[in-house]
């Protein structure tokens, strides 16, 4: 009768088709070695039966967060710093509350023909957020394949039944169409593409709110609602601006985000429309750029370390019962005045 095969380190690096050396830095914890692999090693020694210590044996199951490779590669630098900062503050709360996170990034081809990662099949996780701006059929893809609790994280689609963690968008830009109304303006455009993303929606709605609670009817004639795509901006803006003749553009304008009003800026400049003399404008998200601009841009600054932490929160609750509910929580922004609204007599 032959000897059964020794399980060996080698055994485990033979089945992933890695080398002996990367499951030995897996195994002894060591750093040279990605989060992801070290969990599907970790994984991996289970199901073939190789000898694990105390220490191996019970590691937690890491959390996956699902990156859309469409912000972290995205061509305006300032979003990739935003996405940057709140990627891993999120991973650094997750670690924070005792829990590790696999950051799995979805190109653009996987999210376009709603392929999974390879690794998901493979390993052990508790549960998914699905961060920034996925497209709503990959995340239903998700939703009906994979059976752990899933978080939506700084977007959501109100057609898909999942908790969500977003900024109070509403109220924030609410709050901002009235700091213009309170300086004096009543000529308000609103440039928030709504069909892109939820979050722009919502920041519409806000105007709207604002505006209606104050008696003034928005005017379609200075706002841009409709976007075919976020490469597309900076000739829509161009556009936008075209509409106007001298001395007839909006006396103010708010911003869906503070891309939109950086490169708005940036046009008027070209066409000798001063801001905050001719036009003012306000900002969404606080990207850091808004505080280098010239002049500073004011905006709803999303409060990056609330949302990553309610984020934890509510992940923390739904791993601890299964049929948590559908909600949604949202942390509200912070006022940053900067030189770009003033006051129109």
């Amino acid at each position: 009768m032959p000897r059964p095969k020794k399980i060996s380190m080698q055994t485990i690096a033979d089945k992933l088709g890695i080398s002996r050396n990367a499951v030995s830095l897996a195994l002894a914890n060591k750093k040279g070695i990605g989060e992801e692999l070290k969990q599907l090693i970790i994984q991996t020694a289970l199901e073939v039966g190789y000898p694990l210590d105390a220490g191996q044996s019970s590691v937690r199951a890491p959390i996956l967060v699902l990156v859309p490779e469409r912000i972290m590669s995205h061509e305006d630098h300032e979003h990739l710093l935003f996405y940057h900062d709140l990627i891993w503050g999120l991973d650094r709360q997750l670690q924070e509350e005792g829990y590790s996170a696999v950051i799995m990034r979805i190109s653009i081809d996987q999210e376009r023909e709603l392929i999974l990662p390879e690794l998901v099949i493979h390993m052990e996780y508790q549960g998914i957020i699905a961060f920034g701006i996925l497209e709503k059929d990959y995340i239903v893809k998700v939703q009906q394949t994979l059976t752990k609790p899933m978080l939506l994280f700084d977007s959501y689609y109100r057609e898909i039944d999942a908790p969500a963690v977003t900024s109070a968008n509403i109220e924030g830009a609410s709050e901002a169409v009235q700091l213009l109304i309170e300086a004096g303006h009543r000529r308000i455009g609103c440039i928030a593409p709504v069909n892109l993303t939820t979050s722009h929606e919502e920041r519409w709605f806000g105007y709207t709110k604002a505006m209606l609670q104050h008696k003034l009817q928005p005017d379609f004639t200075l706002c841009l609602l409709e976007s075919e795509g976020f490469g597309e901006t900076q000739e829509e803006l161009v556009a936008y601006c075209d509409r106007f003749a001298e001395g007839e553009y909006p006396s103010a304008v708010f911003c869906g985000n503070d891309r939109i009003a950086l490169l708005l800026m940036k046009e008027l400049e070209k066409r000798g429309v001063n801001v905050p003399g001719e036009v003012s404008v306000i900002g969404f998200d606080g990207l850091a750029m808004s505080a280098e601009s010239n002049p500073p841009l004011t905006t709803m600054a999303v409060n990056k370390k609330a949302l990553c932490t309610a984020a934890v929160e509510v992940l923390g609750q739904m791993l601890k019962h299964p049929e948590y509910p559908a909600v949604r929580c949202s942390t509200a922004p912070d006022l940053r005045m900067g030189g770009t609204i003033q006051a129109n007599n």
